[in-house]
Parts: C-alpha cells; structure tokens; sequence
C-alpha cells in the first residue's frame, strides 16, 4: 500500500487569514494531522482556531 506523503504549505508563525474572514489575522501555531490550529495575531487571550489547509491563505500586507 503505497502513502501520500503531505506537505505543510504554512509554518510555525507564518501569517495566514481564513477565506470565511479575510479581516482577522492569523498566526500558525501548530500543524497536527493535516489541521491547522492558529491564534488571532493581536487577541493572545483569545481562544485557537482550527482550520484545513484548504481553508486559509497567505497574509500578503494590508487586505
């Protein structure tokens, strides 16, 4: 049985926003099992998200 070997496209403390809310941004913060866990960039107090990677693109500067 031959495995599909996955990348992570993002790294730890890349800069990421999720397609559902371009406003916020995001800092990775862990990669485990093709899932994304991200905390606000200016809310340390905040809860993480979670999100696939197929959700989130790269934070480019001013949105």
């Amino acid at each position: 049985m031959k495995k599909n070997h996955i990348t992570k496209r993002y790294k730890k403390g890349d800069l990421v926003y999720a397609k559902v809310r371009p406003s916020v941004v995001l800092v990775v913060r862990l990669y485990v099992r093709r899932v994304y866990y991200c905390a606000i960039q200016n809310g340390p107090t905040m809860n993480e998200l979670v999100y696939f990677d197929s959700e989130l693109k790269p934070y480019m500067g001013n949105l």
